[in-house]
């Protein structure tokens, strides 16, 4: 079992819309689990699946539950042959979570010890993490094999994948960075050349980009990854660029 962590320490930077694409491009080797570890429920929103965990979040930290108990499918329909996206929604009760995970044993180790509970069951596990740095992440990055960041061609980028590499270092076992470029206009100059240099100079950035878009924002309203509404659309295209360069880190 791979487990994956999309995460920024900037908001609005497309870490959700990457979590649930990168889901549906995992699903097509094996059954994958998207865990939305975010209080404000997007990824939870975009799959449609329904924003209550049975319990809430502190039965499943405390090991009162077990992943199989809460989880729900996505339902979206999905090519023949695709296999299924079980997802662990968020909720009200994840305003806690900061607060459970400081009170309870091992604080740093229990989203890993929760996650023991899906190994055979899930051949891929995606992190959606709340962004910037809380003790959410920290649990995140330590149990992630690699770790996913998108960062918008701006001026903070680099800044922003520097806190990256800091919360990162932190960790008892730092897993690779993966960064890319994520809400790319190519009409701007500066986009342009963000997306041409920055690869270049950092070796964590790969040369993938994933374009500005509105169909992004139709996610929202087909409650689904974009592949599945708009399957030849750039952007469903980038995300499986994106997803293959994940693997390769991986093998």
């Amino acid at each position: 079992m791979q487990v994956i962590a999309t995460y920024s320490t900037k908001g609005g930077s497309g870490k959700t819309s990457t979590a649930v694409n990168l889901a549906w491009e995992a699903s097509k080797s094996g059954p994958v689990l998207l865990w939305d570890l975010d209080a404000q429920g997007a990824s939870t929103y975009l799959t449609g699946v329904k924003p209550k965990l049975k319990g809430g979040v502190s039965k499943l930290v405390t090991g009162g539950k077990s992943i199989s108990d809460v989880v729900r499918s996505a339902d979206f329909s999905r090519p023949e042959g695709q296999h299924r996206i079980d997802v662990l929604p968020a909720d009200d009760s994840y305003r806690e979570l900061e607060l459970l995970l400081d009170a309870a044993k091992g604080s740093k180790r229990r989203v890993e010890k929760v996650l023991k509970d899906a190994s055979g069951t899930y051949e891929t596990v995606i992190l959606d993490c709340p962004p910037g740095a809380s003790l959410v992440a920290e649990n995140a990055v330590r149990a992630a094999d690699v770790i996913v960041s998108p960062l918008p061609p701006s001026p903070l980028s680099l800044r922003t994948l520097g806190q990256v590499r800091e919360l990162v270092a932190d960790s008892a076992k730092p897993a690779p960075i993966l960064a890319f470029l994520s809400l790319v206009d190519r009409r701007k100059l500066s986009h342009r050349r963000a997306a041409e240099e920055l690869p270049a100079e950092h070796p964590e950035i790969l040369d993938v980009v994933i374009p500005a878009s509105v169909v992004v924002e139709h996610m929202g309203d087909e409650r689904a990854p974009v592949a599945a509404f708009a399957a030849r659309h750039p952007v469903a295209q980038a995300y499986a660029s994106l997803w293959t360069a994940i693997t390769e880190q991986l093998r």
